[in-house]
């Protein structure tokens, strides 16, 4: 945090930006939903005293959602980007992640959803869509690269916003045009990170394999028939060919038939097609994947289980939790759009915060301890409303234990 840009006048500065982006991180943290709950909230007796705890500072008040906002309003969002950033690679350093690689790569979803939706327009960036009523809405996406693991970790490692920033193109901006600004972000990022990228069928494509094969990530995106009207038919008559690609696999009460085929060549690229037949005690399921790594009777199910089906973490983990349990995405923290997308960085270093505690070994078993996420936030948000012992921010005497992953 210290080094995010100040334009403050420094002669007439009183809250000092730490305290101001503590703040807005407990804003989330707590689950408030709006900069209105965390000025009620901040009334508290031991709000204040415990704000100045996490963030350094001696302040006699605590500060307005308006002084938030009038910090951000003169700054670019992009530094502050780096703060999810920062905390996922102090973990990677840690390597508290490495039990859930696959193989040597870190899994890393992508995938955009709604943020804000307006009825009328709400900045010159606004993508827009004309309903069956006749009626234009305009609203905002996003797009993001989160860092997924088996056990349900969904950590946001890179994020583009999708914008109709050229008032001249044909074409409105679009999740895929936004997800190739987002690659050379993520390899600045993590530039010697292994990574298998995990995406649907819109990333199925020549352009995106071609990229992936520059960076030196792996991947696997959902196989479509439609997507792929000659591979898809080619990958079906060379399955049937060879009967040792084939493998029953049973996991609990589900029985999974697996097949692959290897060495598919689409446009100079040579792919891995691979499938999974599932019945289950309430019906069948079916998945198809493609990949750049060969595949065998070892690895299939492991791709399979441990890495394409994964990629609804982002969706479950990330984006539902995000919306639905105390974050609110979509709601529009400010009516300047950069001083949202601040808020937005902010929005995912809260949830990586809340990931680790509620998964930490201090609170196992989380749902006997604590029943409920909504549950979690509102017992915390009582918590800091008190004052905590001073000995409980001792940093030197944390360092004595460690909370593990349950």
């Amino acid at each position: 945090m210290g080094a995010l840009p100040d334009a403050r006048d420094p002669d007439r500065l009183y809250y000092p930006k730490a305290a101001l982006v503590w703040a807005s991180i407990d804003m989330f943290l707590l689950g408030l939903g709006s900069r209105r709950q965390l000025r009620l909230e901040s009334r508290a007796a031991g709000f204040l005293a415990n704000l100045n705890a996490v963030a350094g500072t001696h302040l006699e008040t605590a500060p307005h959602d308006d002084t938030l906002v009038y910090y951000y309003n003169p700054l670019e969002p992009e530094p502050f980007a780096a703060l999810p950033v920062v905390a996922v690679r102090r973990l990677i350093r840690m390597k508290a992640l490495d039990r859930w690689r696959l193989g040597r790569a870190f899994l890393v979803a992508i995938d955009g959803t709604g943020q804000l939706f307006f009825r009328e327009r709400h900045c010159p960036y606004c993508l827009t869509q004309k309903g069956s009523d006749g009626k234009t809405r305009y609203f905002h996406h996003v797009l993001e690269a989160k860092l997924v693991t088996a056990n349900g970790f969904a950590f946001s490692i890179a994020t583009e916003f999708i914008e109709n920033h050229d008032p001249d193109a044909t074409r409105q901006d679009c999740e895929l045009e936004a997800f190739f600004r987002l690659a050379p972000k993520l390899k600045a990022y993590f530039p010697q990170l292994p990574i298998l990228l995990l995406g649907d069928s819109l990333y199925a494509c020549q352009r995106v394999f071609g990229l992936c094969t520059r960076h030196g990530w792996g991947f696997i995106c959902t196989f479509k028939r439609g997507s792929f009207p000659a591979l898809f038919p080619e990958f079906e008559r060379l399955r049937d060919l060879d009967p040792r690609c084939r493998l029953t696999h049973s996991c609990g009460a589900v029985e999974q038939h697996f097949a692959w085929v290897n060495d598919l060549d689409y446009e100079g690229h040579r792919l891995c097609a691979f499938e999974c037949r599932e019945k289950r005690p309430d019906g069948k399921a079916y998945f198809a994947w493609l990949t750049n790594a060969p595949l065998g009777p070892r690895s299939v199910v492991t791709y399979a289980n441990q890495g394409g089906r994964l990629r609804w973490k982002i969706e479950n983990e990330g984006f539902n939790i995000q919306k639905n349990h105390g974050y609110a995405l979509e709601h529009a923290y400010s009516d300047q759009l950069h001083v949202g997308q601040i808020f937005y960085y902010l929005l995912q270093v809260a949830h990586l915060i809340n990931q680790l505690i509620v998964k930490g070994s201090l609170l196992a078993p989380f749902d006997e301890t604590l029943g409920s996420l909504k549950n979690y936030l509102r017992l915390l948000a009582e918590a800091l409303r008190k004052p905590i012992a001073p000995e409980a921010w001792d940093t030197e005497a944390a360092r004595a234990f460690q909370i593990r992953f349950s």
